[in-house]
């Protein structure tokens, strides 16, 4: 039975969201599976990934196909380099520890890489909230002058009408 890890569609209309799965490549696209590997939900940024890598890594192993976007995320997460890794380890290139230590070096290499992302986006989101302020407050400074300047011009026109009436009170 050929298997392939891809992904399984759920989620609202417009609104994605994934299982990455095992199942029979004869089966249809959100039908029958073999294992849950995890979650993709690409509506956030970043994508938020779960992924059971040891699992992944044991299909990968017993000879499952990952489709495209799937083996994108098997790359992201680190699956294919663990299953690398496995591979060197039987062939007796690494030994056990070796391969682990490089898999944690790596993990935490990609985990850096991925807080700087975040925190990126966080200042990015920051300076546009303070621009939008900024501006919001220009705008709130000039309504108040043109309010200002409309009592003015109010008072201006009530006293001139004052005068004009006692002028023409003084005449009569």
């Amino acid at each position: 039975m050929p298997v392939k890890i891809r992904l399984q569609r759920h989620g609202k209309k417009g609104k994605p969201f994934y299982w990455i799965v095992a199942a029979d490549a004869r089966a249809k696209r959100d039908g029958r599976f073999l294992e849950k590997l995890g979650i993709y939900n690409p509506t956030v940024n970043p994508a938020q990934i779960d992924l059971d890598v040891d699992g992944a890594v044991k299909w990968l192993q017993n000879g499952a196909q990952p489709t495209d976007t799937a083996k994108n995320i098997l790359s992201h997460k680190g699956a294919l380099l663990k299953n690398h890794l496995a591979g060197g380890v039987k062939k007796g290139a690494l030994t056990e520890e070796q391969a682990e230590e490089k898999f944690k070096a790596w993990l935490s290499e990609k985990e850096g890489s991925v807080n700087a992302k975040k925190d990126e986006l966080a200042k990015a989101e920051a300076d546009a909230k303070a621009k939008a302020l900024e501006a919001e407050k220009e705008v709130n400074a000039k309504r108040e002058a043109e309010a200002k300047a409309q009592e003015a011009a109010a008072a201006a026109e009530a006293s001139a009408k004052e005068v004009t009436e006692e002028a023409s009170n003084e005449e009569e």
